[in-house]
Protein backbone atom coordinates (compact mmCIF):
# COMPACT_ATOMS: atom_id res chain seq x y z
CA UNK A 1 0.00 0.00 0.00
CA UNK A 2 1.19 3.39 -1.19
CA UNK A 3 1.68 5.79 2.32
CA UNK A 4 1.66 9.49 2.65
CA UNK A 5 5.32 9.48 3.58
CA UNK A 6 6.76 7.25 0.31
CA UNK A 7 6.90 10.19 -1.75
CA UNK A 8 8.76 12.50 0.73
CA UNK A 9 11.04 9.52 1.79
CA UNK A 10 12.37 9.14 -1.86
CA UNK A 11 12.54 12.33 -2.31
CA UNK A 12 14.97 12.75 1.15
CA UNK A 13 16.68 10.26 0.24
CA UNK A 14 17.40 11.48 -3.41
CA UNK A 15 18.16 14.98 -2.44
CA UNK A 16 20.67 14.06 0.57
CA UNK A 17 22.39 11.82 -1.67
CA UNK A 18 23.00 14.74 -4.18
CA UNK A 19 23.97 17.05 -1.20
CA UNK A 20 26.24 14.24 -0.59
CA UNK A 21 27.98 14.40 -4.44
CA UNK A 22 28.18 18.05 -4.20
CA UNK A 23 29.82 18.61 -0.72
CA UNK A 24 32.28 15.54 -2.34
CA UNK A 25 32.65 16.64 -5.50
CA UNK A 26 33.25 20.36 -4.44
CA UNK A 27 36.21 19.64 -1.88
CA UNK A 28 39.28 21.06 -3.46
CA UNK A 29 37.51 22.45 -6.22
CA UNK A 30 35.19 25.74 -6.41
CA UNK A 31 31.57 26.06 -6.93
CA UNK A 32 31.94 27.59 -10.43
CA UNK A 33 34.14 24.23 -11.77
CA UNK A 34 31.63 21.83 -10.01
CA UNK A 35 29.33 21.66 -13.29
CA UNK A 36 32.96 21.20 -15.41
CA UNK A 37 34.17 18.04 -13.35
CA UNK A 38 30.88 17.00 -14.65
CA UNK A 39 31.18 16.99 -18.04
CA UNK A 40 32.49 14.17 -18.77
CA UNK A 41 32.54 11.28 -21.21
CA UNK A 42 29.08 10.37 -23.13
CA UNK A 43 27.83 14.46 -21.22
CA UNK A 44 30.27 16.22 -23.55
CA UNK A 45 28.50 13.87 -26.97
CA UNK A 46 24.72 14.81 -25.52
CA UNK A 47 25.24 18.73 -25.52
CA UNK A 48 27.46 18.65 -28.75
CA UNK A 49 23.60 17.19 -29.98
CA UNK A 50 21.47 19.56 -27.92
CA UNK A 51 24.10 22.48 -29.34
CA UNK A 52 24.75 21.72 -32.85
CA UNK A 53 22.49 18.47 -33.81
CA UNK A 54 23.30 15.19 -34.99
CA UNK A 55 25.85 16.35 -37.71
CA UNK A 56 28.46 17.66 -34.69
CA UNK A 57 30.00 21.30 -34.25
CA UNK A 58 30.46 22.46 -37.32
CA UNK A 59 34.03 22.90 -39.01
CA UNK A 60 34.99 19.55 -36.88
CA UNK A 61 34.96 16.30 -38.38
CA UNK A 62 31.64 14.60 -38.35
CA UNK A 63 31.03 12.46 -34.91
CA UNK A 64 29.86 8.78 -36.12
CA UNK A 65 28.93 7.50 -33.08
CA UNK A 66 26.01 10.67 -31.88
CA UNK A 67 22.96 8.74 -33.54
CA UNK A 68 23.34 6.37 -31.20
CA UNK A 69 21.73 9.07 -28.34
CA UNK A 70 18.32 9.52 -28.85
CA UNK A 71 17.29 13.06 -29.17
CA UNK A 72 14.83 12.61 -25.70
CA UNK A 73 17.85 14.71 -22.99
CA UNK A 74 19.19 16.68 -25.84
CA UNK A 75 15.86 18.49 -26.22
CA UNK A 76 15.39 18.55 -22.70
CA UNK A 77 19.33 20.19 -22.29
CA UNK A 78 18.38 22.35 -24.69
CA UNK A 79 15.07 23.54 -23.01
CA UNK A 80 16.79 23.70 -19.44
CA UNK A 81 19.42 25.78 -21.47
CA UNK A 82 16.88 28.54 -22.07
CA UNK A 83 17.13 30.16 -18.43
CA UNK A 84 20.48 27.89 -17.50
CA UNK A 85 22.93 29.17 -19.74
CA UNK A 86 25.98 26.67 -18.47
CA UNK A 87 25.55 23.38 -20.78
CA UNK A 88 26.92 21.09 -17.90
CA UNK A 89 25.14 22.69 -15.40
CA UNK A 90 21.96 22.03 -17.58
CA UNK A 91 22.89 18.53 -17.47
CA UNK A 92 22.80 18.30 -13.96
CA UNK A 93 19.53 20.10 -13.19
CA UNK A 94 17.76 17.80 -15.82
CA UNK A 95 19.15 14.86 -14.21
CA UNK A 96 18.43 16.00 -10.83
CA UNK A 97 14.28 16.80 -11.84
CA UNK A 98 13.99 13.53 -13.35
CA UNK A 99 15.64 11.54 -10.78
CA UNK A 100 13.10 12.96 -8.46
CA UNK A 101 10.39 11.67 -9.87
CA UNK A 102 12.12 8.47 -10.63
CA UNK A 103 12.57 7.87 -7.02
CA UNK A 104 9.35 8.79 -6.11
CA UNK A 105 7.59 6.10 -8.63
CA UNK A 106 10.02 3.66 -7.74
CA UNK A 107 9.08 3.90 -4.25
CA UNK A 108 5.42 3.92 -5.01
CA UNK A 109 5.90 1.03 -7.56
CA UNK A 110 7.20 -1.29 -4.57
CA UNK A 111 4.77 -0.37 -2.09
CA UNK A 112 2.34 -1.54 -4.48
CA UNK A 113 4.55 -4.94 -4.66
CA UNK A 114 4.42 -4.93 -1.12
CA UNK A 115 8.04 -3.99 0.02
CA UNK A 116 9.30 -0.63 1.28
CA UNK A 117 9.81 2.13 -0.89
CA UNK A 118 12.91 3.73 0.68
CA UNK A 119 14.48 0.91 0.56
CA UNK A 120 14.18 0.27 -2.98
CA UNK A 121 15.14 3.71 -3.17
CA UNK A 122 18.26 3.02 -1.24
CA UNK A 123 19.54 0.22 -3.04
CA UNK A 124 19.43 1.75 -6.32
CA UNK A 125 20.99 4.56 -4.85
CA UNK A 126 23.66 2.57 -2.94
CA UNK A 127 24.45 0.58 -6.62
CA UNK A 128 28.33 1.24 -7.46
CA UNK A 129 27.21 2.69 -11.23
CA UNK A 130 24.74 5.26 -8.80
CA UNK A 131 27.01 8.20 -10.17
CA UNK A 132 25.96 8.02 -13.48
CA UNK A 133 21.73 8.75 -12.15
CA UNK A 134 23.37 12.54 -11.00
CA UNK A 135 25.66 13.13 -14.17
CA UNK A 136 24.32 14.80 -17.36
CA UNK A 137 23.80 11.15 -18.41
CA UNK A 138 20.38 9.69 -20.16
CA UNK A 139 20.07 7.18 -16.88
CA UNK A 140 17.31 8.93 -14.71
CA UNK A 141 15.60 11.07 -17.69
CA UNK A 142 14.54 7.51 -18.65
CA UNK A 143 13.60 5.99 -15.38
CA UNK A 144 11.18 9.13 -14.79
CA UNK A 145 9.70 7.87 -17.51
CA UNK A 146 9.94 4.28 -17.33
CA UNK A 147 8.83 3.40 -13.86
CA UNK A 148 5.76 5.93 -13.83
CA UNK A 149 4.79 4.11 -16.68
CA UNK A 150 5.47 0.57 -15.02
CA UNK A 151 3.57 1.40 -12.23
CA UNK A 152 0.82 3.04 -14.46
CA UNK A 153 0.73 -0.86 -16.39
CA UNK A 154 -0.05 -2.32 -13.35
CA UNK A 155 -2.70 -0.03 -11.77
CA UNK A 156 -4.47 -0.88 -15.42
CA UNK A 157 -3.92 2.57 -16.69
CA UNK A 158 -2.95 1.92 -19.89
CA UNK A 159 -3.13 4.89 -21.40
CA UNK A 160 -0.74 6.53 -19.52
CA UNK A 161 1.34 4.22 -19.49
CA UNK A 162 2.29 4.15 -22.94
CA UNK A 163 2.40 7.83 -23.49
CA UNK A 164 5.02 7.50 -20.58
CA UNK A 165 6.77 4.63 -22.10
CA UNK A 166 6.70 6.45 -25.26
CA UNK A 167 9.07 8.96 -23.14
CA UNK A 168 11.05 6.66 -22.40
CA UNK A 169 11.41 5.48 -26.22
CA UNK A 170 12.20 9.15 -26.81
CA UNK A 171 15.42 8.97 -24.35
CA UNK A 172 16.87 5.69 -24.78
CA UNK A 173 16.73 2.11 -26.88
CA UNK A 174 15.88 0.94 -23.83
CA UNK A 175 12.39 1.90 -24.30
CA UNK A 176 11.45 -0.68 -26.92
CA UNK A 177 12.36 -3.19 -24.46
CA UNK A 178 10.19 -1.46 -22.32
CA UNK A 179 7.22 -1.80 -25.01
CA UNK A 180 7.78 -5.08 -26.06
CA UNK A 181 7.40 -5.90 -22.12
CA UNK A 182 4.52 -3.83 -21.85
CA UNK A 183 2.41 -6.30 -24.77
CA UNK A 184 4.18 -9.24 -21.98
CA UNK A 185 2.11 -7.24 -19.24
CA UNK A 186 -0.92 -6.68 -21.07
CA UNK A 187 -1.31 -10.38 -22.02
CA UNK A 188 -0.75 -11.51 -18.81
CA UNK A 189 -3.26 -9.03 -17.10
CA UNK A 190 -5.86 -10.75 -19.68
CA UNK A 191 -6.94 -6.97 -20.69
CA UNK A 192 -9.60 -6.39 -23.42
CA UNK A 193 -8.62 -6.59 -26.90
CA UNK A 194 -9.86 -3.14 -27.59
CA UNK A 195 -7.40 -1.94 -25.86
CA UNK A 196 -4.52 -3.44 -27.71
CA UNK A 197 -4.28 -0.45 -29.96
CA UNK A 198 -2.48 1.31 -27.48
CA UNK A 199 0.21 -0.82 -27.38
CA UNK A 200 1.65 0.56 -30.69
CA UNK A 201 2.04 3.96 -29.32
CA UNK A 202 5.52 3.38 -27.02
CA UNK A 203 7.35 1.99 -30.16
CA UNK A 204 6.36 5.27 -32.50
CA UNK A 205 9.34 7.13 -31.30
CA UNK A 206 11.73 4.68 -32.43
CA UNK A 207 9.97 4.95 -35.88
CA UNK A 208 10.24 8.41 -35.71
CA UNK A 209 13.86 8.91 -35.15
CA UNK A 210 14.77 5.92 -38.03
CA UNK A 211 12.70 8.08 -40.44
CA UNK A 212 14.78 11.08 -39.64
CA UNK A 213 17.95 9.68 -39.94
CA UNK A 214 17.13 7.70 -42.96
CA UNK A 215 16.21 11.64 -44.45
CA UNK A 216 19.39 12.28 -43.21
CA UNK A 217 21.41 9.44 -44.06
CA UNK A 218 19.62 7.18 -45.99
CA UNK A 219 19.73 4.64 -43.07
CA UNK A 220 16.78 2.99 -41.32
CA UNK A 221 19.68 1.55 -38.53
CA UNK A 222 21.79 4.60 -38.08
CA UNK A 223 21.57 3.99 -34.24
CA UNK A 224 22.91 0.65 -34.42
CA UNK A 225 25.70 1.49 -37.06
CA UNK A 226 26.61 4.30 -34.77
CA UNK A 227 26.93 2.09 -32.08
CA UNK A 228 29.61 0.28 -34.29
CA UNK A 229 31.34 2.75 -35.71
CA UNK A 230 31.38 4.80 -32.45
CA UNK A 231 32.24 2.06 -30.03
CA UNK A 232 32.90 -0.83 -32.17
CA UNK A 233 29.90 -3.01 -30.61
CA UNK A 234 29.44 -5.48 -33.50
CA UNK A 235 27.76 -8.69 -32.95
CA UNK A 236 29.62 -11.90 -31.38
CA UNK A 237 28.68 -14.58 -29.70
CA UNK A 238 28.10 -14.44 -25.86
CA UNK A 239 31.29 -17.03 -24.98
CA UNK A 240 32.99 -14.95 -27.44
CA UNK A 241 32.39 -11.39 -25.74
CA UNK A 242 32.91 -13.08 -22.70
CA UNK A 243 36.73 -13.92 -23.65
CA UNK A 244 37.30 -10.87 -25.31
CA UNK A 245 36.22 -9.00 -21.94
CA UNK A 246 38.03 -11.49 -19.79
CA UNK A 247 41.21 -10.88 -21.90
CA UNK A 248 41.40 -7.10 -21.70
CA UNK A 249 40.34 -7.62 -17.93
CA UNK A 250 43.05 -9.75 -17.19
CA UNK A 251 45.82 -7.62 -19.08
CA UNK A 252 46.26 -4.92 -17.46
CA UNK A 253 46.32 -1.34 -18.73
CA UNK A 254 44.17 1.89 -18.19
CA UNK A 255 40.71 -0.14 -18.61
CA UNK A 256 41.48 -3.10 -16.96
CA UNK A 257 39.49 -2.33 -13.83
CA UNK A 258 36.39 -1.14 -15.93
CA UNK A 259 36.77 -4.39 -17.84
CA UNK A 260 36.54 -6.39 -14.50
CA UNK A 261 33.27 -4.29 -13.37
CA UNK A 262 31.82 -5.41 -16.80
CA UNK A 263 32.43 -9.09 -15.97
CA UNK A 264 31.10 -8.71 -12.37
CA UNK A 265 28.28 -6.63 -14.11
CA UNK A 266 27.67 -9.92 -16.22
CA UNK A 267 27.41 -11.88 -13.52
CA UNK A 268 25.14 -9.72 -11.66
CA UNK A 269 23.06 -9.57 -15.11
CA UNK A 270 22.55 -13.10 -15.65
CA UNK A 271 21.92 -13.72 -11.61
CA UNK A 272 19.14 -11.04 -11.77
CA UNK A 273 17.67 -12.57 -14.66
CA UNK A 274 17.60 -16.14 -13.39
CA UNK A 275 15.74 -14.68 -10.08
CA UNK A 276 13.07 -13.24 -12.06
CA UNK A 277 12.19 -16.21 -13.88
CA UNK A 278 11.89 -18.44 -10.75
CA UNK A 279 9.79 -15.76 -9.42
CA UNK A 280 7.68 -15.90 -12.72
CA UNK A 281 7.96 -12.13 -13.40
CA UNK A 282 7.91 -12.84 -16.99
CA UNK A 283 7.18 -9.50 -18.14
CA UNK A 284 9.85 -8.15 -15.70
CA UNK A 285 11.94 -11.23 -17.58
CA UNK A 286 11.62 -10.18 -21.27
CA UNK A 287 12.08 -6.53 -19.96
CA UNK A 288 15.61 -7.16 -18.40
CA UNK A 289 16.68 -10.11 -20.09
CA UNK A 290 16.22 -8.09 -23.62
CA UNK A 291 18.87 -6.02 -22.66
CA UNK A 292 20.89 -8.78 -21.27
CA UNK A 293 21.12 -10.11 -24.55
CA UNK A 294 21.87 -7.07 -26.71
CA UNK A 295 24.47 -6.31 -24.64
CA UNK A 296 26.20 -9.80 -23.92
CA UNK A 297 26.11 -10.18 -27.89
CA UNK A 298 27.95 -7.75 -28.54
CA UNK A 299 32.12 -7.75 -29.63
CA UNK A 300 32.58 -6.62 -25.68
CA UNK A 301 31.25 -5.96 -22.77
CA UNK A 302 30.31 -2.31 -22.66
CA UNK A 303 28.18 -0.41 -19.37
CA UNK A 304 26.59 -3.38 -18.25
CA UNK A 305 26.97 -2.58 -15.05
CA UNK A 306 25.79 0.95 -15.88
CA UNK A 307 22.58 -0.97 -17.53
CA UNK A 308 21.33 -1.95 -13.96
CA UNK A 309 20.58 1.34 -12.63
CA UNK A 310 17.57 0.93 -15.61
CA UNK A 311 16.48 -2.74 -14.08
CA UNK A 312 13.86 -1.22 -11.64
CA UNK A 313 11.89 -4.92 -11.24
CA UNK A 314 15.42 -6.01 -9.85
CA UNK A 315 15.40 -2.98 -7.20
CA UNK A 316 12.25 -3.73 -6.70
CA UNK A 317 12.91 -7.67 -5.64
CA UNK A 318 15.52 -6.69 -3.21
CA UNK A 319 13.46 -4.34 -1.32
CA UNK A 320 10.76 -7.02 -0.90
CA UNK A 321 13.63 -9.14 0.53
CA UNK A 322 15.30 -6.32 2.80
CA UNK A 323 11.38 -5.39 3.70
CA UNK A 324 11.62 -9.17 5.34
CA UNK A 325 14.99 -9.15 6.61
CA UNK A 326 16.64 -5.63 7.07
CA UNK A 327 19.90 -7.16 7.27
CA UNK A 328 20.03 -7.45 3.86
CA UNK A 329 19.87 -3.56 3.16
CA UNK A 330 22.40 -2.99 6.14
CA UNK A 331 24.64 -5.86 4.81
CA UNK A 332 24.08 -4.55 0.62
CA UNK A 333 25.10 -0.70 1.84
CA UNK A 334 27.93 -1.96 3.83
CA UNK A 335 29.72 -3.59 0.46
CA UNK A 336 28.04 -1.54 -2.29
CA UNK A 337 27.92 1.94 -1.08
CA UNK A 338 32.24 2.22 -0.79
CA UNK A 339 32.11 1.12 -4.42
CA UNK A 340 29.85 3.76 -5.30
CA UNK A 341 32.03 6.55 -4.01
CA UNK A 342 35.17 4.64 -5.66
CA UNK A 343 33.50 4.61 -9.27
CA UNK A 344 32.04 8.55 -8.27
CA UNK A 345 35.44 9.50 -7.81
CA UNK A 346 36.80 7.47 -10.98
CA UNK A 347 33.98 9.14 -13.20
CA UNK A 348 34.93 12.87 -11.60
CA UNK A 349 38.77 12.65 -11.90
CA UNK A 350 37.55 11.76 -15.72
CA UNK A 351 38.82 8.16 -15.51
CA UNK A 352 36.21 5.50 -17.10
CA UNK A 353 33.82 4.14 -14.49
CA UNK A 354 30.91 2.52 -16.75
Amino acid sequence: MITRSTGRDALLLWFGSRAGLLVATLLGATLSGYADKWRKWDTTLFITIAEHGYDGEPGQPVDDGLPAFLPGLPVALRLVHLVVPDWAAAGLIVSLVAGAVAMVALARLAEVEGASGWMAVLALLLFPMAVFLAAGYSESLFLAFAIPAWLAARQGRWPAAVLLAAGASCVRITGLFLAVALVVEFAMRGESLRRVGWLVVPVLPLVAYSYYHYGRTGDWLAWKHAQEAGWGRDFAWPWEAWATTWHTAMGGGDFAVAFRMELAGAVVVVAGLVWLLVLRRWSEAVYTGTQAAALMTSAYYLSIPRSLLLWFPLWVLVARVATRRTWVIVLYALISGPLMLVNAGRFLSGAWAG
